[in-house]
Formats: structure tokens, C-alpha cells, sequence
């Protein structure tokens, strides 16, 4: 793999048409196995002399986000330094220029920004079903299964086994096992053919790494925030609402608030978070477990602006539906109020309609001359906005509330019904199903004593 990666480079310094495999733009640890397996095998299959480059469809400078992917990539000893991202090749002057067939694999349809892409479209393999059709020559390939990369397994032992090499296998694998929740039946994510190439992997390469190890070792790392800064922290699993001209961002962290808050420099970090992506307030929840395994959500809200700090704190302390029980914490830093969350069951997702509210009280509590410079800006934003409020992803892999297509079903979702859909697993959803687990474990514990 490593010598055809250093191929990949060295095609881009050349003026030459390219086949590009490019995955999804939220490049999951699924997405960027797929292409980098598809685009092996078409590279190793295809009897001309076309040149097959992945694409990782993210800035590399957002990699460290990405642990699962990081620590993978570690593991099968691939270098970082010979992938290829989307800040290092430019699609578009290459498809005005004729140079461009594009291979789409773990989605099929391309944003709003890649729209002129749409004609170099050649081919797309995704597990999720179709939004919109293709005119031909585009060959669809598509198929409800747990995992993509299940797809690229298929597709390289039926076509051409013998290119499989160990380190592929082991990409491939850890995927599907991660993607699978570990294969468990009980979570029924996985479908019989993500179980069937699971088990062929295996059987090819029997000193491939134990699927509770490989399982365990990725969500640990998915969690991991050690080794980042406090901007990437914040920008790891994030979200945005946005009113009349005012933007809030809600992050999720991994890690205890008092750690947290004794980052060195952090009041000058959150200060150059906010102004850099012009954020007027910062939400952040910190999600852990403790010492006994039970789920610990903290808030603490950055705002230098006095009255809507105010505001969004106040909504909060006060809700009652849901009851955040929310208990004032110490934090030495101005414009940060901190709060321990007696109700752990509220989420993220639980809390936006909450911060909504707050942007609501706020505007109905301030008049602004119709001079003022304000006034325009607020007039922009109610034409741009119409809607009033909007949520706007950030680089989280997971979508709040997700379209669900009709997949097999996903665990995590509660009481998802055969026709719901396969959305993306997070951090965040993983912590709210485990939260759930705990609270049975201990009320089952309670009842069996009485």
C-alpha cells in the first residue's frame, strides 16, 4: 500500500487525467478505508494505464480529529504524509481542464459546492440508499450492508483476491468490526454480509487483531482528546445555532470540566476560537464516566457579551422541560460560568431547543435604534433567515437529528424500527446509549435488593 500511495503523489505533480476515488466530507474512518481500498484494487485491476488516486475529502489539518482513523492508520503503519486531501488537489481545475473522473464511495451525492463535479461522476459504491438518480454512464452500486468497506471486501475478493495483502486486510477489517459495533446481534447493525467478510478476512489473514481488541482500541481512541488543542477539542465534535446575525457554538468535550478549565491559556484560546469563526457565545459539554461508571455531563458557557450570557444561562438554570439540575460550579475566568448537570439524561441534542429559547428571550429583550449599525446587520440577517433559527453542522460526524433512510437498524437509536435508517455513530450517541445502559444496570441493582 505504501509504495502505491507514494505513486499517488507522485501522479499529482504531473498534468495527466486522474481517476479520483473520493469518500464523504465528514471522512469517517469507513470513508477513508473505502477509497483508499477501492482505489488500490481499480489501481491494481484496470488493464490501461489510468491512474487511481483516494481522496480523503477533508483539510489535512483536520486528521487529528479523527483518533479512530489516526490510531488505525498508526497501527497498520500507513504514513500520514502519503495521503491525499482535498486541500491538496483541486477537482475543479482538473474536470474544466477534461483530467477528471470521479469515483464517489460511502456517498452518492455531492454538496452544493462540488456541483459542477456532477458530470465527472463515473461510478459510485455507498451502503445507503439512493437520494437522486444518475443518468448513465454512471454505474451505481448500492447496497444496505453496516459498512462500505464490507462492499470493498466483496468487490476485491470476488474480483481479484490475490491483490489482498495483510495490511489492506487490516484496514478493511477494523472497519467493518468498528462500523458493526463489534458485530454484536444484539445491536443487529450488522447485516450477514458485513458478518460473512469479517469472517473471510479472518480466515485470509488468521493473525489479524481480535475483534474486541481492534473494537475497544477505536472507541478509545475515538474518545481520546489528549493529544489535542483546545480549538481542535472544540471543533472535534461541534455544533452551531444561528439567529438573526447571533451564533453559538455547542461542543462536545470528552474530558472532566474541572480538567478542562485549568488548560493553560484556555480563556485566550476560547477567546480566539470564538472571534476566529465569529462565535458570540460557546456552549461546552463535557461528557464522561466516573470512577464508578456512572455518566457525568458538565456546562460551562464563554461569552464576553454580559446580557447574553446572562440570558442563555438564566433559560438554562430555569428550564424545567427537560430539568437540566444544574448546580453552579467555580471558575475563575470572566465572562465562563460553569455548572455541574445533575440530569445527565439531557444531551446535546436535548439542549439545542433550550439555547434557541435563550436566542429568542434575547432578541425580544433588546431594542436596537434604527440607526444603529446593528439594525442593518439584524435586517441582512432576518432576509437571509427567514426561518428564524437555524442549526448549522459542524465537523461532528453525527447529525442531531439525521435523516433516516430506510436501513437496517441501528442500535443506538431507541425502538428504531426496521424502515428507520443507519446514521452515523458518534462519540456523543455512543455515550447516550451507554448512559442508558448505566441507569438500567443501577435501577435493576436497586430493585433486586428490595
Amino acid at each position: 500500500m505504501e509504495d502505491y500511495l507514494q505513486g499517488c503523489r507522485a501522479a499529482l505533480q504531473e498534468s495527466q487525467p486522474l481517476h479520483v476515488v473520493l469518500g464523504n466530507e465528514a471522512c469517517d474512518l469507513d470513508s477513508m478505508v473505502s477509497a483508499l481500498a477501492l482505489a488500490f484494487y481499480l489501481a491494481k485491476t484496470t488493464e490501461t494505464e489510468d491512474v487511481f488516486v483516494p481522496v480523503l475529502n477533508i483539510k489535512r489539518s483536520e486528521l487529528p480529529l479523527r483518533g479512530d482513523t489516526v490510531f488505525l492508520l498508526q497501527e497498520t503503519h500507513i504514513p500520514e504524509s502519503l495521503l491525499i486531501f482535498r486541500d491538496e488537489i483541486d477537482l475543479h481545475t482538473l474536470h474544466q481542464a477534461g483530467q477528471l473522473t470521479l469515483i464517489l464511495v460511502d456517498h452518492h451525492v455531492l454538496p452544493r459546492s462540488d456541483a459542477a463535479l456532477e458530470e465527472a461522476v463515473a461510478e459510485v459504491l455507498d451502503h445507503r440508499p439512493i437520494e437522486q438518480k444518475r443518468c448513465p454512464p454512471c454505474h451505481v452500486s448500492v447496497e444496505l450492508v453496516g459498512s462500505c468497506a464490507t462492499l470493498v471486501t466483496e468487490r476485491i475478493l470476488q474480483g481479484a483476491p490475490e491483490i489482498l495483502d495483510r495490511q489492506t486486510a487490516a484496514l478493511l477489517h477494523a472497519t467493518i468490526v468498528l462500523d458493526c459495533v463489534n458485530m454484536d446481534l444484539k445491536i443487529g447493525k450488522a447485516t450477514p454480509k458485513d458478518k460473512k467478510y469479517v469472517e473471510k478476512l479472518e480466515a485470509l489473514f488468521t493473525d489479524l487483531p481480535k475483534r474486541n481488541d481492534i473494537f475497544d482500541s477505536l472507541q478509545k481512541a475515538k474518545f481520546d482528546v489528549s493529544g489535542l488543542t483546545t480549538e481542535q477539542m472544540l471543533r472535534k465534535d461541534q455544533k452551531t445555532i444561528f439567529r438573526q446575525g447571533i451564533k453559538v457554538a455547542i461542543s462536545a468535550i470528552y474530558m472532566d470540566l474541572e480538567a478542562f478549565l485549568q488548560r493553560s491559556g484556555l480563556l485566550a484560546d476560547l477567546h480566539a476560537f470564538c472571534q476566529a469563526h465569529s462565535y458570540d457565545a460557546l456552549v461546552a459539554m463535557t461528557i464522561f464516566f466516573n470512577a464508578h461508571n456512572e455518566p457525568v455531563r458538565q456546562l460551562a458557557i464563554f461569552c464576553p457579551h454580559a446580557a447574553l450570557r446572562m440570558t442563555i444561562c438564566g433559560v438554562l438554570e430555569r428550564s424545567h422541560s427537560p430539568a437540566l439540575k444544574l448546580t453552579p460550579a467555580p471558575s475563575t475566568h470572566p465572562n465562563l460560568q460553569a455548572y455541574l448537570q445533575g440530569n445527565t439524561q439531557v444531551s446535546r441534542k436535548k439542549l439545542l431547543p433550550l439555547l434557541q429559547e435563550a436566542l429568542s428571550a434575547y432578541f425580544d429583550s433588546m431594542t436596537i435604534p434604527s440607526g444603529h449599525p446593528e439594525a442593518a446587520r439584524e435586517q441582512v440577517d432576518k432576509e437571509s433567515d427567514r426561518a428564524g433559527t437555524s442549526l448549522i453542522p459542524g465537523l461532528s460526524q453525527d447529525e442531531e437529528e439525521p435523516p433516516l433512510p430506510p436501513t437496517p437498524m441501528n442500535s443506538l437509536v431507541d425502538e428504531c424500527p426496521l424502515d428507520q435508517g443507519l446514521p452515523k455513530l458518534s462519540a456523543e450517541a455512543i455515550f447516550e446509549k451507554c448512559s442508558q445502559i448505566s441507569l438500567s444496570q443501577s435501577t435493576a441493582a436497586f430493585l433486586s435488593k428490595k
